[in-house]
């Protein structure tokens, strides 16, 4: 079977602050980073400056990278907010790209100039401005247009040499995808994310959207954490929003085809539950060996517990869990309570609420959580997974083309990486 599927490979690109923020944000930024020298030299001192900056700071094999290019390049990390450290990861990003020049010096390929301007406005756009205000402010911090038309080439040239030298190695089998999908009985697809989950009522909506908004440009993983620490409502935030593996059929189908579409750290868009909002920082993508089916139904039981995510209710909930082992137990800690209380539920994956969903697909059985709520947040929702009924189903081409698309960047990804590090190794590279 042909599969017409589409790959990237991995182009860095600068992400800043959420929309309506970014805009201040960067002008901030860019004003700070071009804040003026104490002093500037003239004459003799100015020639002398320019011969150091664009002296050799970085040679690898016969290419040279200057302590311009290494300024350059920091700076811009360091207004777009791509890089906790700006000054190693500019290092590291120019010895790799000297080493793509060569490997694209061999075969001849570059982009063309429609190619490079597109890439470059693309690069704004996810800065939420035009390219003549990104251009205009990279400038006031110092970072000359020219910076941002090499950074863009590279990536773009790169990206074409690896589809080129690649993609027939990289594109997966209808083996490979059965097994990713679980339909097979030798192994099937995990993905590891981390969670933040944003309670939201109507007064505090304003607030938490933004700050949804903001997370969903982090595309740091210690940064992601630290913001799950501080704001996520989920038991996770105690690990920083990290979930363990869990195969790709567990999610809900519209977030299997999500993840499945990011890249490593990409964050997605807000995702609205019920009483939250919801975002996942995609961490990896593993095949493992052993069949995990797809589900043709779930089964829970929902106990609501009056009070919301106040002290009390959370303190309800801890003492009935320590009473529940399975879904059984729960009958009978609610008897003589209101029935309305205790629910147990038996759906079709696709339609499951969404929120739910989502937290069912962390838990295996007799599982539980209480991250939610209903009742527009007046009642917490201890939730347990009783079971799941497996099904086989007919392949789908959308799904096995979105999954081959992921197993096909995946490997793109790696084997790009694995010859970047071969060249590197056999390189002689030297800091002046």
């Amino acid at each position: 079977m042909q599969h017409n599927l589409s790959f990237r490979t991995s182009f860095p690109r600068p992400r800043l602050v959420g929309p309506t923020l970014r805009r201040s944000a960067l002008i901030l930024g860019l004003a700070l980073a071009a804040a003026p020298l104490p002093f500037l030299p003239t004459g003799l001192g100015l020639q002398a400056m320019a011969q150091g900056l664009f002296s050799p700071a970085i040679t690898v094999d016969d290419d040279v990278v200057t302590r311009y290019e290494l300024e350059q390049r920091a700076r811009f990390l360091e207004v777009t907010g791509s890089a906790p450290d700006p000054a190693k990861q500019a290092r590291d990003e120019l010895i790799l790209d000297a080493l793509r020049r060569q490997a694209l010096s061999e075969v001849g390929l570059k982009p063309t100039e429609e190619e490079i301007s597109d890439g470059m406005s693309q690069l704004a756009k996810r800065a939420n401005l035009s390219l003549e205000d990104f251009l205009t402010g990279l400038k006031q911090a110092g970072v000359d247009a020219q910076t941002l038309r090499d950074y863009t080439a590279i990536n773009l040239a790169w990206r074409n040499y690896v589809a080129g030298r690649f993609l027939s190695e990289a594109r997966p089998t209808d083996e490979e995808i059965d097994r990713a999908l679980g339909r097979s009985q030798v192994g099937s697809v995990q993905v590891l994310l981390a969670e933040v989950i944003l309670p939201i009522t109507p007064e505090t909506a304003p607030q938490i959207e933004e700050l949804a908004l903001q997370i969903a440009e982090i595309d740091n993983p210690t940064t992601f954490a630290a913001t799950a620490g501080q704001f996520s409502a989920a038991e996770s935030r105690t690990n920083g929003g990290r979930l363990p593996w869990m195969p790709i059929t567990r999610l809900p189908r519209p977030l299997q085809a999500l993840v499945l579409d990011m890249e490593v750290n990409e964050v997605t868009d807000p995702v609205p539950l019920q009483g939250a909002l919801a975002l996942f920082q995609f961490r990896g993508l593993r095949e493992v060996t052993g069949r995990e089916p797809t589900y043709a139904a779930i089964e829970y039981m929902r106990y609501l517990i009056p009070g919301g995510h106040s002290a009390a209710a959370k303190a309800e909930a801890k003492s009935v869990l320590a009473r529940a082992d399975t879904c059984d137990d729960f009958y009978g800690i609610a008897i003589d309570q209101d029935p309305a209380r205790l629910e147990r539920i038996t759906l079709p994956p696709s339609e499951l609420p969404r929120d739910v969903a989502i937290e069912l697909a962390k838990l295996d059985r007799n599982e539980t959580s209480i991250a939610l709520t209903r009742n527009e947040g007046e009642n917490l929702m201890v939730l347990m997974l009783c079971g799941r009924t497996a099904e086989i189903s007919a392949d789908e081409d959308d799904i096995r083309i979105t999954v081959a698309n992921a197993l096909t960047q995946q490997r793109l990804s790696e084997l790009a990486d694995s010859f970047l590090e071969k060249q590197k190794a056999n390189a002689r590279i030297e800091f002046k």
